[in-house]
């Protein structure tokens, strides 16, 4: 099969990660993949900060925390609460993924990059996690400030990323009923 294909169908969350930190090479790889995705526009709106620094993982971990506990959706409060919850399940490599308010589409622009990271990471066996709970550690505008994200980006999400310390479990059943041909 196609590796790119055996990719996407193989790859699943990881929510538990080795604390041995990834290599720098295989992170600029991945890297490098979440520049050439597609952008509304060609705008390529996204600023990607990089942190391996655990005392700042924490730090980040807390304070998401601290601002979930005052959300109104109840289970995002009680995650804040959990004092076992950890938004990045403990890896050892966190992303946080921003994009210029000012392009044309940049969510989706920094989602495509997103997917691009994911599916680089699970190709490397690296485990990698989509987590959007990373954006609540920034309605402090100062934690940006902080972090060094340019003023004019949005944060959107953050991506965990290290060793998986298990294999992926196999893919749940997909809704194959979701095609609407026309020849």
């Amino acid at each position: 099969m196609n590796q790119t294909i055996e990719s996407i169908k193989h790859r699943r969350s990881v929510r538990n990660y080795s604390s041995e930190q990834i290599k720098d090479e295989e992170l600029e790889n991945i890297l490098e993949t979440a520049i050439y995705a597609p952008t509304g526009h060609n705008d390529q709106p996204w600023h990607f900060t990089i942190i391996q620094n655990q005392d700042l993982i924490k730090e980040i971990n807390e304070g998401a925390k601290e601002a979930m506990k005052q959300m109104k959706v109840e289970w995002i409060s009680k995650l804040g609460s959990s004092k076992d919850f950890n938004i990045f399940h403990g890896a050892p490599t966190i992303l946080i993924v921003s994009g210029r308010k000012d392009a044309t589409s940049p969510l989706v622009d920094c989602a495509a990059a997103v997917q691009n990271i994911l599916l680089a990471a699970e190709s490397m066996d690296i485990g990698s996690c989509w987590i959007g709970f990373a954006r609540f550690y920034f309605i402090n505008p100062d934690n940006k400030e902080k972090l060094k994200i340019p003023d004019e980006n949005e944060v959107h999400f953050g991506v965990s990323l290290g060793y998986k310390i298990r294999e992926n479990p196999k893919a749940p059943e997909r809704n194959q009923n979701v095609y609407t041909y026309f020849k």
